[in-house]
């Protein structure tokens, strides 16, 4: 499968970029746009360099933020570390000093650690913002080991390491699962860098409340057909090549099937517009897709662990998930603050299925405990937009500036 899909790859990105060029030299001639159907190829030389995937992370393009008092502010973006499976990458606005640290853990989905742009340039307003930037898996040697869902926590427990004592932790859908893990494991071990408080955004903690569509899609086949259709081998011309992968390709795909005529539509519209002149929104429609088209492959074993154990059969919930061959406890969180946060319409995780995080932390007391379901906003409402920066984003920052 995935061979395929890489020999019509090569055979087309000569063809998109030739027309991504063709288009950047249009675009230094701005008396074209007035030729008869200058605009109009230029609007169709943009869809032809559209149609197609990238495999690598965007840049974050998070250098300044805007004031209240309309001035602006610099950002400094910084990796931080360096690992095999992921890069620590600090965004900090400069000259503040002793602001919060948060650890951002993004999802591992099939989108770059970019999909949280939004939600950085919100938090980065009052906050020292550590962000989990994962690598693509098809780039890194099979030498470099496996890496499943205990490697993934590995990361986590890591990153707060690199970040010491006194640091905040944040997931954000998938990951709220091995947030919460690590989270256990640090507090049963006296870890000293342990995190002052735990927030979960819309995440599968129990995605046996209110399942969802995505829910019941994983219970209708067994593991082994996940592996079996879904997933494949990197070809040879990677470094990652031989890997089992679950290709960004194939996730892109089935989310594309699931809203094609939008998609179609979204196309439409951006030529549409491109022709009436209306550069600003069709600007925004371009770089949409420009962000949702770049993809990543994920680790098979990760993948399909992930499936099984938080989908299939529940174990974080069921007090039955381990970690190196060691039982998961929530109930040994006794000190940290607790926030879990949901989306009315979220059609991904449904209502309650982040809040059973509650529930399970049974060990804290309820004056560390908190919840937010945030009206009017599906999934990724939770973390960016407008109601993510204006009503939930000061929630979370009260809380964090409380424990701090």
């Amino acid at each position: 499968m995935y061979q395929h899909y890489q020999a019509i790859a090569n055979a087309s990105d000569p063809v998109r970029k030739l027309a991504e060029t063709s288009q950047s030299m249009i675009s230094y001639w701005p008396a074209a746009k007035n030729l008869p159907y200058g605009r109009w190829v230029e609007a169709y030389l943009e869809q032809v360099s559209l149609m197609g995937l990238t495999h690598q992370r965007p840049p974050f393009l998070i250098d300044a933020i805007e004031n209240a008092d309309g001035s602006r502010t610099h950002i400094e973006e910084t990796t931080m570390s360096r690992r095999v499976f992921c890069d620590l990458v600090r965004f900090k606005k400069k000259g503040a000093e002793d602001l919060p640290r948060i650890l951002l853990v993004a999802p591992m989905s099939g989108h770059f650690a970019t999909l949280l742009r939004g939600t950085v340039q919100t938090l980065v307003q009052d906050h020292d913002v550590y962000l989990t930037d994962w690598l693509n898996i098809r780039d890194i040697p099979m030498s470099a080991g496996k890496f499943d869902l205990d490697a993934y926590i590995d990361e986590i427990i890591e990153s707060l390491h690199v970040l010491g004592p006194g640091a905040h932790l944040m997931g954000v859908c998938q990951p709220t699962v091995a947030c919460l893990a690590a989270a256990s494991l640090m507090s049963e071990d006296n870890d000293p860098c342990l995190p002052l408080s735990l927030t979960l955004m819309a995440g599968p903690i129990d995605t046996r409340i209110n399942p969802t569509q995505v829910n019941e899609l994983a219970m209708t086949k067994p593991i082994e057909w996940f592996e079996k259709n879904l997933c494949s081998h990197v070809p040879l011309q990677f470094s990652g090549a031989g890997r089992k992968v679950y290709p960004g390709f194939v996730q892109l795909s089935a989310f594309m099937n699931m809203n094609l005529e939008r998609h179609q539509k979204s196309f439409k519209d951006l030529f549409d517009l491109r022709l009436s002149g209306e550069e600003e929104k069709a600007n925004a429609i371009r770089d949409f897709y420009q962000e949702y088209f770049a993809i990543m492959d994920l680790s098979a074993p990760f993948y399909l662990e992930t499936v099984e154990k938080v989908f299939q059969k529940h174990l974080l919930p069921k007090g039955e998930l381990t970690y190196k061959d060691r039982l998961v406890n929530p109930a040994a969180i006794r000190k940290i603050f607790l926030m879990t946060v949901e989306g009315e319409r979220d059609d991904i995780c449904g209502i309650g299925q982040t809040l059973a995080a509650q529930d399970l932390c049974n060990k804290l007391p309820a004056y560390k405990k908190t919840h937010h379901l945030q009206a009017g906003v599906g999934h990724y409402g939770v973390f960016s937009g407008r109601r993510w920066a204006s009503q939930i984003y000061p929630v979370v920052r009260n809380l964090i500036q409380s424990v701090t």
